[in-house]
Parts: C-alpha cells; structure tokens; sequence
C-alpha cells in the first residue's frame, strides 16, 4: 500500500532538489558566463542611441551579440555548430562534466516528487540513494566549474575579453550571473544531500510508524 509522507524536512529537500536541478539547467543554456569588454557601434553613433556601447556575453557554448542598423537588437544562439568547435579543450570537458552533474540533478529532482508515496526501493532507502547521487553530481559539477576558467586563454575568450586573456585571468570580461548561478547550484547539491539524511529519518521516525500503524494513507507531520 502506497503511504504518502510529508514532513517539513523532506517536503523542503524535494523541493530544493528541483530548484537546484532548474538551476542548473538555465545556468548550463544561458551565453551569460562571460560579460566581454564595452564595445562602441559606430553605426549608432550620433542615431539617439544611448551612446553605442554594449557588452557582448559568451556562454559555454552560446554568445549575445548586438545586430541591426543601429544596433539595438540582440542576437542569441550557438557559436558553435559541432561540439568541436566549443572555444576550447577545456571547455569541452567542463561541458562534458556540467552536463553529466546536471543529468544527475535532474534525475534525482524527478524521484524527489515520487518519494512523497515511495520511501524505499529495494529494502534500500530512497532518501540515502538520492542523497549519493546529489553528492556525486555537485562532485561532478565542481570538476566542470573548475575546467572552465583554464579555457579563458582560448582565441574566443581573446576576441571577447582582450589580448590579456589567460587561463584563470578573464582580463577586461567579467563573469556574469550563469557562472554563480552553477556555483549557488553546486553548493546547493551538496546541501541536499545532508538534507536527504534528514528527510529519512523525518520520514520513518516513531511518528510517522504509529500513523501507519492506524492505517491512515496520508500523513503530514511538521
């Protein structure tokens, strides 16, 4: 018979396992890595044009770009056709690993949602088996986050941050939100995997047994 458990401590792991997951995912698709340095549009000089400077944003595999006549329009998509083309080695195997910690996330977020009415798979908990996976995914995610400024040197990187560009010196770019979104998120997956030790014993605490054990199918304990 399917018990549905809500406790505090597990509503507020499944509900922070899927924020991280989203997270992770919009961070992982926005160009919003890299802010380049202030650049004029000659063609909006003397147009009314709030004086023609934009910075231009790349992402692992994306960039913005100011387009039109005057330049008030942006472009957004892949620079990269093939993943081949990703500006660096690096970055090839930062995306490789984000993408690997951010599957993981996803998965974990979706068996968050199922773990209201299923506790255990196996005779094995279910909270402990997210909790590992969560760990094993911000490990993942560190590792990608940390390839990804030793590409900084690459000749995308230069045309957008400056001749100056090094591996780990982004020289005239700054980082743009994407990049703290990923840290907030990896931080965030390792909290949910301490949570997860919580939500268990939340949910099979003496409490939650004796509602049980009067056969009631919905449980909510604070």
């Amino acid at each position: 018979m399917c018990h549905v458990i809500v406790t505090c401590r597990s509503m507020l792991w499944t509900l922070l396992s899927i924020v991280v997951a989203f997270a992770e995912l919009i961070a992982f698709m926005s160009p919003d890595w890299l802010l380049g340095f202030p650049r004029s549009d000659s063609s909006t000089s003397g147009a009314g044009v709030d004086s023609g400077e934009y910075r231009p944003s790349l992402g692992l595999y994306s960039r913005c770009l100011r387009i039109g006549e005057r330049g008030v329009g942006v472009s957004c998509g892949p620079y990269a056709g093939t993943f081949g083309e990703v500006a660096s080695g690096f970055w090839q195997a930062a995306i490789l690993f984000l993408a690997a910690g951010t599957l993981v996330l996803g998965g974990v977020a979706c068996i968050s949602v199922f773990s209201l009415c299923f506790q255990s798979i196996m005779k094995k908990s279910l909270f402990n088996i997210c909790g590992l996976l969560q760990a094993i995914g911000g490990l993942l995610l560190m590792v990608g986050l940390m390839l990804y400024p030793a590409g900084w040197g690459s000749e995308k990187v230069i045309s957008y941050c400056g001749a100056e560009a090094l591996p780990f010196r982004p020289a005239q770019c700054s980082l743009g939100w994407a990049f703290y979104a990923a840290i907030g998120g990896t931080l965030a997956s390792f909290l949910c995997a301490v949570l997860s030790a919580q939500a268990e014993i939340a949910t099979s605490s003496d409490k939650v047994q004796e509602e049980i054990e009067e056969g009631k199918s919905l449980i909510c304990l604070l």
